[in-house]
């Protein structure tokens, strides 16, 4: 049965994705770069999140894994500031956007496709402390999301390369996730 792929991108449009689309996944520039800023801790997640660097794997292996599928649905969310100080506000954006990643996954998951994997916006946010701070195992491994940063993905000509602008206007916040598929 052949995918109708403009009726899946309504669909992730329909739950709450300001835009959607395809794009075929050699297209995307990974670069291993990504993980030396990772490894300078801004974030402070580095070494401190199951689904992030260094624990999400080695750089090569994750671009390598990536770069295996043959399309990804790229979708972003765009969220409103106050201001450009307004931090509460940049957290309800992309406590926002991980609830649609979400609920993408669940969607993902009826579509008939041979191999999935869902990356997210600025690492795993499933639970409010990550196991990995208290010496754990990762609580809920089949909810858990890396970033497109985790496995280099040049998120801003991700965005120009499906005709997305990865900033979109004056107090506002732009987060994208991206779902590589294989028929």
């Amino acid at each position: 049965m052949k995918q109708n792929y403009e009726e899946l991108l309504e669909q992730v449009r329909g739950l709450g994705a300001y835009r959607a689309e395809l794009i075929d996944v050699e297209k995307i520039r990974f670069d291993r770069a990504f993980r030396e800023l990772c490894e300078q801790n801004a974030c402070g997640n580095y070494g401190q999140c199951w689904m992030c660097p260094p624990d999400a794997g080695d750089i090569d292996e994750l671009i390598a894994e990536a770069g295996s599928y043959r399309r990804a649905l790229v979708y972003q969310t765009v969220g409103k500031l106050e201001d450009s100080y307004d931090f509460e506000g940049m957290m309800e954006a992309a406590r926002v956007h991980g609830e649609l990643s979400r609920r993408l996954t669940e969607l993902f998951e009826t579509q008939p496709f041979s191999r999935k994997l869902h990356l997210g916006a600025g690492g795993c946010h499933v639970c409010p402390v990550c196991a990995k701070r208290t010496q754990e195992s990762c609580r809920h491994p089949e909810l858990a999301m890396p970033s497109l940063e985790t496995y280099g993905v040049a998120v801003s000509e991700l965005a120009a390369s499906c005709g997305m602008n990865y900033i979109n206007g004056k107090d506002t916040v732009t987060y994208f996730g991206a779902l590589f598929f294989s028929e």
